[in-house]
């Protein structure tokens, strides 16, 4: 088998068989497309096959050197490992290579968040005075007030919206389904948008039910979103590297801050694991001291 038909093969896998999104297959594929360039300019004659732990870690060490950061690497590391393991489930190979391939050591990732101040500001910069300014307004909206990934805003549909419970039916990674709260500010701007300047533009076909649309009717794509976040951060004056996922962050750092339970965070962001959501406990100093002093009971005799 040579690399086109088992990238190939393993694109057809992680769709049918994983039901990844569009986005992660693309992660996949591009991990793959990697060691697929390095083995074909070193080692011609080598099928996905043949390759032994002594070549691949040859092109962990090819990749370090294109200054690649830990924690791509490391992505790339984990798309290669998948793709060794479906090629195992395939019964194309007996051994799998990757198995003592070691990822770079990371260190603990804590995200950017904004602060409380710093979301209101990038709200007030929204000119609501034009049709496109609601539209912007919800978006920002939904993505503070429910976390949602930009995958998930932009395939966020009419029939998704759960009016009377203020609830978004949301599909995540792995097309996992959901229910997301949203908050009675971003159900408000939804509407708003929806019912008072959406209803005046185009109805395109197969993309009537999308909620967030441009101009001309369709489909915002994932670019056109963070074209928009950067356009509200810069009117702003925020000097800061935001995306559309800082504002998920922020909303799952918010809550945790707030005392939100760690486990009803998890489900609403939709992960996996507890561990991904855990991150979200770096919290400041001040709060942790205060924290401290509230409900630790050497702290309550002494009160």
């Amino acid at each position: 088998m040579d690399w086109h038909s088992s990238i190939t093969g393993f694109k057809i896998y992680l769709q049918l068989e994983r039901s990844l999104s569009k986005h992660s297959i693309d992660a996949y594929v591009r991990d793959v497309s990697t060691l697929r360039t390095f083995v074909i300019e070193n080692y011609p004659d080598i099928s996905p096959l043949n390759l032994d732990l002594t070549k691949l870690k040859e092109c962990i060490h090819w990749i370090s050197k294109r200054e690649i950061d830990n924690r791509s690497q490391a992505r790339t590391i984990s798309g290669i490992k998948a793709f060794y393991k479906f090629l195992m489930v395939e019964d194309l190979i007996k051994d799998d290579p990757t198995e003592l391939l070691e990822s770079p050591k990371l260190g603990k990732y804590i995200p950017d968040v904004l602060s409380i101040d710093e979301i209101e500001q990038i709200l007030q910069s929204i000119d609501l005075s034009t049709d496109r300014g609601h539209r912007d307004r919800a978006i920002v909206e939904t993505l503070y007030g429910s976390g949602l990934r930009v995958s998930e805003l932009v395939e966020l549909r009419i029939t998704n919206i759960i009016q009377d419970q203020s609830f978004l039916r949301v599909t995540g990674k792995g097309n996992k389904e959901r229910l997301v709260p949203t908050g009675e500010h971003a159900l408000f701007h939804i509407n708003t948008y929806l019912n008072q300047y959406r209803v005046h533009l185009p109805r395109i076909q197969n993309h009537e039910d999308f909620v967030f649309l441009n101009k001309f009717g369709k489909k915002l794509s994932r670019i056109s979103i963070f074209n928009i976040i950067k356009e509200c951060v810069a009117r702003a004056g925020i000097h800061k590297s935001i995306s559309p996922h800082t504002f998920r962050h922020s909303f799952a750092s918010h809550l945790v801050e707030g005392g939100a339970n760690l486990r009803v965070v998890q489900e609403m962001l939709g992960h996996e694991s507890i561990t991904t959501t855990e991150i979200y406990t770096h919290l400041d100093k001040d709060f942790l001291r205060e924290n401290l002093i509230n409900f630790h009971p050497i702290h309550k005799k002494k009160s």
